[in-house]
């Protein structure tokens, strides 16, 4: 146990996505979507929910759906600020034929699923008061119950659509893994994250007492392998720490605990840390400022 606590403060980041065709991608995220292309130059297109970016596009051509059973992505939640948000964004995907994989009131949450073009998977949700979700002792309280479609649809009102909501941002990121023990010393023993819930072959873990920041689960990857090189999926996700100064402490953390690493900037000229956990799943870790 390395003694490190990540500040309540951390937030998640934007997700950088491996995909096959740049400009279908792009189509999927600005049309059905509704996010708003911000930069596209040499392969890489970063979108965002007004000038909040959200989404990193990296075009590797000829790149296949991540096997089921390899580590990497399971999904990464895009949350919204409202319940109308979430209707408008439902019934946008509708008018443009987007199957709807799944969905579920997990209890703190309303949540549906779907995946973009190269099966990266997608949840988009909003949550529910803090106040009402369901706690034991320190841990929440999360399940699937069923979804309140009708009352999710009649939430967003007669608005026209104007893309996705501002204010609109990455919620957690949801990741498959080979083995939860080690995930567990990865991301609680050294970067400090909390337990928020223990459930059936999963792990859900944050910062400040949030539902979760990071699910983590063997459901179809235990001892399974990194994904083949010719893989779509995620290339990083990024996690936002509240300033220079916890980034540096946890960069300690990693280099007592032999974790590698390199120092880098963000495009907005933030300090950050690049490195991987045990299986090789890329992270960016960020300072929200530029000190």
């Amino acid at each position: 146990m390395s003694g490190y606590r990540i500040p309540d403060e951390t937030s998640m980041g934007e997700v950088a996505l491996r995909v096959a065709d740049l400009g279908r991608s792009v189509t999927f995220y600005t049309g059905p979507f509704g996010l708003k292309l911000l930069e596209r130059r040499n392969g890489v297109a970063v979108l965002g929910s007004g000038q909040r970016p959200l989404l990193r596009l990296v075009e590797k051509p000829g790149v296949r759906p991540k096997p089921h059973s390899a580590t990497g992505l399971y999904h990464f939640a895009v949350l919204l600020p409202d319940r109308a948000a979430l209707g408008r964004l439902l019934l946008n995907l509708l008018r443009y034929g987007v199957p709807i994989e799944g969905a579920a009131d997990h209890l703190v949450s309303e949540a549906i699923y779907l995946r973009d073009p190269d099966s990266n998977g997608i949840e988009i949700y909003r949550d529910k008061p803090r106040q009402e979700w369901p706690m034991a002792g320190s841990e929440v309280r999360m399940a699937n119950a069923p979804l309140d479609f009708e009352g999710i649809v009649a939430a967003a009102g007669n608005d026209p659509w104007d893309g996705i909501a501002p204010g609109t941002r990455v919620g957690h990121v949801h990741l498959q893994v080979s083995d939860l023990g080690k995930a567990e010393r990865f991301y609680c023993e050294i970067l400090g994250f909390n337990i928020m819930q223990r459930w059936r072959g999963a792990l859900f873990i944050s910062a400040g007492g949030y539902h979760h920041h990071l699910g983590l689960n063997v459901w179809a990857s235990l001892g399974g392998p990194p994904p083949p090189d010719d893989s779509a999926g995620l290339e990083y996700f990024e996690i936002i720490l509240p300033s220079a100064a916890s980034l540096r402490e946890l960069a300690a953390t990693l280099s007592r605990e032999g974790v590698d690493f390199s120092e880098t900037r963000t495009d907005d000229g933030r300090p950050a840390v690049k490195t991987h956990d045990f299986d090789r799943i890329g992270l960016l870790l960020s300072a929200r400022d530029a000190a």
